[in-house]
């Protein structure tokens, strides 16, 4: 079972004035079907930037993908257990990406955003196609669009909260 994390998103109402329009359990959350331990709870999505204020509409309502919106942005959570936990079976990234076989971590992968990521919870290695990083909680890591690959050696899972913007690709 999936963490669960409170979701607040405010708004304005029709005078115009600020309130609060979802407070619960954010309900957008992947697990894909042969790695049960592993989870994504997606926040909000803008779909430009700048991102649109306006509306009351509950802009996470939507199939979860790996890639942001044209011009776009994500507010993710992944949670990832131990890599002895994990059956790497399906080589295919969550929206059918490119994760890359011959590769010494089966979930190398590759998308053209910017990433910000915070380590919530637990400890990550970082792989990249040229050595690794360790990145324990409270460390940020400033993904920009690399292969990469993440690593969980420890027995606990981890929590990466994500902010993924579109970005130009290389």
């Amino acid at each position: 079972m999936p963490k669960q994390f409170r979701r607040v998103v405010t708004g304005h109402n029709a005078e115009g004035k600020s309130c609060v329009l979802f407070d619960g359990i954010a309900n957008n959350v992947r697990i894909p079907p042969d790695e049960p331990k592993v989870a994504m709870t997606d926040f909000w999505y803008s779909d430009e930037c700048p991102a649109a204020n306006a509306g009351n509409a509950d802009a996470a309502d939507r199939p979860i993908v790996l890639q942001t919106p044209a011009n776009g942005s994500i507010l993710r959570i992944v949670e990832l257990p131990p890599d002895s936990e994990r059956s790497f079976s399906n080589l295919k990234g969550i929206d059918g990406g490119a994760l890359q076989k011959g590769q010494r971590h089966p979930g190398f992968h590759k998308t053209k955003t910017l990433d910000y990521i915070v380590v919530l919870e637990g400890e990550i290695h970082c792989l990249l196609d040229q050595g690794e990083v360790v990145l324990k909680e409270g460390d940020v890591l400033i993904q920009r669009g690399t292969n990469h690959a993440w690593s969980n050696r420890s027995n606990k899972r981890c929590l990466l909260l994500g902010v993924m913007l579109d970005a130009k690709p290389l």
